[in-house]
């Protein structure tokens, strides 16, 4: 992809807090989502916190990958399982954060045995065949979340106007980011999202004057609970950071002993040896936008470091393990914004904004239906970034055609496995996502038409992404090349 700004490059000062706004209202919604819904479980989670939470990470993320990577960490959902179990086992705060940093270790043993014999492998036992789907699939697996959106704007009633609010969002991205000037292409989210957000409280206020339900498509509720009354923590207030409440609570949960750590990370760990396989997805993802192997460079051993610690540091502030946001992937993709310094940015912008109320109460307010429209480019691009990385793949030969085909259908047909039963929670002790077990048996169904051998056609192209990155800068003399330059040496010789 041709980057207007690569991962290097600085923009202005000025231009950079724009993107990284535009980068803060892609990921905002779902950032803020996680601890609402660990709220629901039964411990109090500040969005606040978790939005701060986010913005560490991320810095400890750029600091671990060398500013190589252009990747932000949110609050990630894979983990709400493992969060809902450990809390209804009455192992409150604590056993929270302990589970994280459980999930976190076990990225940095990963980065450890990675660092000593190398990342190589993972080319080899996931070339482009697989993880180009695989990318696919969380793009699709994200659409529903898209749509459903725009249907009922989070609710549980059908709506065509809020789908129309949302595709009037959509085409406002589009045409800003097909037929805008090369400012305006940068910042498409920020258009579309303002376009949809002013539509929405035009027909909100007209529905509230005329008492037309179905046109109250905002809630102005966080702001009346927000700023009645005013006071000065209307505009600034400390999030409620997890680590505090954790202290605060001592004593009003089961004590961690040694039996209950060794439950704390058979819950844990599992889910993060699984997310693994996104790790890596995101990472050939983001690779592919920006023209290296980030899985060589800076290495999976560092982003896995970057992923882990910036998971647990996150924890300790917004109560949630952090991991790879395919919205912000998305935002690079369609902005064509590499640049480290924006993400920089990003991460700083949300531990700044995290105590500052207004803007959180103004992201809630976002209508769903606006960000459902916005999400069908974000998780579109995903989607199709990894049909891209299937461009030189055969899919005329059998063997690539079984692996891409497995793949495809176990993830969007959502195939997940189940292993043992949690007495607490009533569900299973253990569930390997679709995404997981789509990339299980891609891997597995390569192998067995490869016949057990991980070996390539051309050792100097792994998996089509490296030979790129690898041979950049290389020139080939062709023979014409080199008659000339022998006739100009032959010539200066003369002379």
């Amino acid at each position: 992809m041709q980057l207007i700004y690569d991962v290097a490059d600085k923009p202005s000062t000025k231009q950079t807090i724009i993107f990284a706004l535009q980068q803060m209202i892609a990921i905002m919604a779902a950032t803020l989502l996680v601890p609402i819904l660990v709220s629901s479980y039964g411990l109090e989670a500040d969005p606040a916190a978790a939005l701060f939470g986010a913005g560490i990470g991320t810095i400890v993320y750029i600091i671990c990958t060398q500013k190589r990577s252009p990747a932000f960490l949110g609050s990630s959902f894979t983990f709400l399982g493992a969060y809902a179990a450990s809390i209804q086992q009455n192992y409150g705060y604590w056993g929270v954060l302990i589970g994280v940093c459980f999930a976190g270790i076990v990225y940095i043993i990963i980065a450890i045995i990675i660092k000593a014999v190398g990342s190589r492998w993972v080319n080899k036992l996931m070339p482009a065949v697989i993880i180009g789907p695989i990318v696919t699939l969380i793009g699709l697996s994200l659409s529903g979340t898209a749509t459903t959106w725009m249907a009922s704007n989070g609710g549980s009633e059908y709506s065509l106007i809020t789908i129309a609010v949302g595709i009037i969002t959509f085409l406002s991205i589009v045409v800003a980011s097909v037929k805008g000037s090369r400012t305006v292409k940068l910042i498409p989210f920020i258009i579309g999202i303002g376009v949809g957000y002013i539509l929405a409280l035009i027909l909100t206020v007209i529905g509230n004057t005329s008492g037309i339900a179905s046109l109250q498509i905002m809630n102005f509720q966080p702001f009346i609970d927000e700023f009645s009354p005013v006071s000065f923590r209307s505009f600034f207030d400390v999030p409620s950071f997890f680590f505090m409440k954790a202290i605060n609570t001592k004593g009003q949960y089961l004590p961690i002993d040694g039996a209950a750590i060794g439950n704390i990370a058979l819950i844990y760990v599992p889910i993060a040896v699984v997310e693994l396989a996104q790790h890596i997805a995101d990472h050939k993802n983001l690779g592919s936008i920006i023209n290296r192997d980030l899985i060589i460079d800076p290495g999976l051993d560092k982003t896995l470091t970057g992923d882990g610690l910036g998971s647990i540091v996150g924890a300790f502030f917004g109560g949630a393990a952090n991991t790879t946001y395919g919205e912000s992937i998305g935002c690079v993709a369609i902005t064509k914004n590499a640049s480290v310094i924006t993400i920089i940015y990003t991460g700083i912008g949300c531990m700044l904004l995290s105590f500052f109320t207004p803007f959180v109460v103004i992201v809630n307010s976002i209508p769903k239906c606006v960000m459902g429209g916005a999400c069908v480019a974000l998780y579109g691009f995903i989607a199709v970034s990894g049909l891209q990385m299937l461009k030189n793949v055969d899919l005329g030969n059998n063997k690539n055609l079984f692996v891409v085909s497995s793949i495809l259908v176990c993830g969007i047909g959502g195939l997940t496995l189940e292993i043992g039963k949690n007495p607490v929670t009533g569900g299973p002790l253990l569930s390997i996502t679709s995404l997981a077990v789509s990339l299980i048996i891609g891997i597995i169904t390569n192998l067995v038409v490869n016949n057990g051998k991980l070996e390539d056609e051309d050792p100097g192209d792994v998996d089509g992404l490296t030979g790129h990155v690898e041979n950049m800068g290389t020139v080939k003399i062709t023979d014409e090349d080199y008659v000339s330059k022998k006739q100009a040496e032959e010539k200066n010789s003369k002379h």
